[in-house]
Parts: structure tokens; C-alpha cells; sequence
């Protein structure tokens, strides 16, 4: 009996004027964090990019990309790891969809989830002509609140009222330690300066590039967490407000003032775990194992912004997930 015949997936990727003039190789590093210099050339030895429009297959790392230059990257499909495909309609109307996102599900493709995303559910679910776009993000592993306005209109007034900070946004987090006072942590962030991990985000002074990031974090309730059974560690539960918007914000403010989010592999742990992932082909739960928790511990319970319509404050919630009100209620 012969076997089915492999699977492909095509990763559409267009230049932004910011990459003008990056090196072919270059390029889709920055585009798809998570790959190695290895990895890309690999990419490109086997004849997996392309141009969109005709066709012809890049195999030349230095060449130089050039701004509104679509490539597609043709890979096999990868195994999927297992994820939610579901969320819970919080509110609908003509101009706003509002969802509670299960923790684990993507909100978009990358090298590890292509068809197990958020953007793929909501197609399965409301159709691929649904005409919701999402305006912000989460992190996979983040549960929570997330709106989406109309591709052709009201999508662009909530974009704007998330980069003009006119969304107040709370999140409860469960952390390693016992904090006790309020605190205001004004620290801005970039790309982690020494990391071997893409990703990463740590301190970066705004004189080197860093963006202006501010924090504010007060405790609710404390409590113990014992991951795999062994001794058991404090908690806190806290209320954290970000001011503003960088990708990770929450996660390395707490962690630099030795407060990591309970079950982040990123930020709470040597460099070195996460590092045997990225290159040594260890797998992701397994730091979940090592941690006592396959998510981490952070939540977007609540939203309140501007209607895109009537310009009247909503506001919207998302219930403690039951897995960390195992850990610790609020």
C-alpha cells in the first residue's frame, strides 16, 4: 500500500521597507525568529524560496531583497503540536468581536503551527471571508481577551486607540517569590543584548535603541506552587497594568525584579534550557515538565476601550483560567 504523499505549507512573505536591502539570509531570520543561520541556509539549499510572482527559486544567501518583494517559503508540513482549537465568543456586534483565547493556541502561523492557529480557527469557524482582523496580540501561551474589528473599517480606528494608549488593559499574572508593595517598574526593553535567543527581550537603555516600557504591578493574594511534587516555592498572584505595549513587556519586567511569571520557559530559566530547544532539539513540554506548568502564567482578564463606532468606553473580561486557579484563586 503506498503512502499519502506529503504535505506542503507556503509561507508568504513580503519585504517591508525597514528590510530593504537586507541579505536574502538576513532576512528571513528576522522574519522568522525561531530559525537558525543553519537552518536558513538549509531552507535555501533545497530550493524552498521563491518568488511569488514567477516562480524562480533563490538560492543565493547573499543576495539582497528589496522592499514590496513577495517571497514564499515552501516547506513540508510540519507535525503540529496538539493545541485548543476553540475560544469562547465574549461579545459581537456590527464593528467589534471580542474572545477569550485559550492558552497554547498561536494567534497566527509560524515555523512550529501553521494550520493550528487562531487565524485558522476563526476561518473554520466564521468562514475564510469572516472579515475580522485582529487588532493586537497575545502571546500563544497567553489566555485572555482579544478584540478584532472589520477588515474594511472599524479594525483601523482600534488599531489606533491601542497605539494611541487609549486602552486600559489588566492582567493577572501567578510569580515565583513573595511580593509584598506596589511597584512601578519603568524600564525600557529591546532585544536582549548577549542572548543567543532571537526572541528575547531584556533591557535595553532608549540611548541604544531601546523603547520606553512602564509597568505597574500590585499584589492580590499569595500562596505556595510545588512543581513535580517537589518543594514547595511562594506565589503571588498580581495585578499587572502595562502603560505600554512591547512584545513581552510583562513577562521581563517581572522577571528583572526577580518576580518571573510561574511556568515561563523563556524568562524563567537559565538561557541554557531554552537554548537546548532551539538548537539541541529538546522539546518545548519538557521544559513545561521541568516547570510544573505547559503554560505560562499570565492572562489578559480585562480590556476597556474607546467603541470604534460611538467612541463610548466598553469594557470586557475574561475569566481565571481554572488550570492557575488550581494553582492559586484570585
Amino acid at each position: 500500500m503506498s503512502e499519502p504523499p506529503e504535505e506542503f505549507i507556503e509561507i508568504p512573505l513580503v519585504v517591508d521597507p525597514a528590510r530593504h536591502g537586507f541579505r536574502l539570509d538576513r532576512f528571513l531570520s528576522s522574519r522568522i525568529a525561531r530559525l537558525s543561520r543553519t537552518r536558513v541556509q538549509a531552507i535555501l539549499d533545497n530550493g524552498q524560496v521563491r518568488r511569488a510572482d514567477t516562480g524562480e527559486v533563490l538560492l543565493r544567501a547573499s543576495q539582497r531583497v528589496r522592499a514590496g518583494e513577495a517571497l514564499v517559503i515552501r516547506r513540508p508540513a510540519p507535525r503540529e503540536p496538539e493545541v485548543v482549537l476553540d475560544y469562547r465568543e465574549i461579545y459581537r456586534d456590527e464593528a467589534l468581536l471580542v474572545l477569550d483565547k485559550p492558552a497554547g493556541l498561536p494567534v497566527h502561523p509560524s515555523a512550529s503551527y501553521h494550520r493550528h492557529t487562531l487565524t485558522q480557527v476563526l476561518r473554520d469557524r466564521l468562514g475564510p471571508g469572516h472579515g475580522w482582523d485582529m487588532a493586537h496580540r497575545l502571546d500563544r501561551e497567553t489566555s485572555g481577551v482579544m478584540v478584532f474589528g472589520r477588515r474594511a473599517g472599524s479594525a483601523t480606528a482600534l488599531k489606533k486607540s491601542f497605539l494611541g494608549r487609549a486602552v486600559r488593559k489588566t492582567y493577572l499574572a501567578l510569580v515565583h517569590g513573595c511580593l509584598e508593595e506596589h511597584v512601578r517598574i519603568d524600564m525600557s526593553l529591546g532585544f536582549a543584548i548577549g542572548s543567543k535567543i532571537r526572541i528575547k527581550i531584556g533591557p535595553v537603555p532608549v540611548e541604544a535603541g531601546g523603547l520606553p516600557a512602564v509597568t505597574t504591578v500590585r499584589p492580590l493574594r499569595h500562596g505556595e506552587f510545588s512543581p513535580n511534587n517537589s518543594n514547595k516555592g511562594p506565589v503571588t498572584l498580581v495585578e499587572a497594568l502595562p502603560e505600554t505595549g512591547r512584545q513581552h513587556q510583562i513577562r521581563v519586567h517581572l522577571a528583572e525584579i526577580g518576580h518571573a511569571v510561574v511556568g515561563d520557559k523563556l524568562y524563567g530559566l537559565p538561557e541554557e534550557e531554552f537554548l537546548k530547544v532551539v538548537e539541541g532539539g529538546r522539546k518545548l513540554h519538557e521544559l513545561g515538565a521541568q516547570l510544573g506548568l505547559q503554560r505560562h502564567a499570565l492572562h489578559a482578564a480585562a480590556l476597556a476601550l474607546p467603541h470604534p463606532i460611538t467612541g463610548a468606553e466598553v469594557q470586557f473580561t475574561a475569566p481565571w483560567p481554572a488550570e492557575l486557579a488550581a494553582i492559586l484563586a484570585p
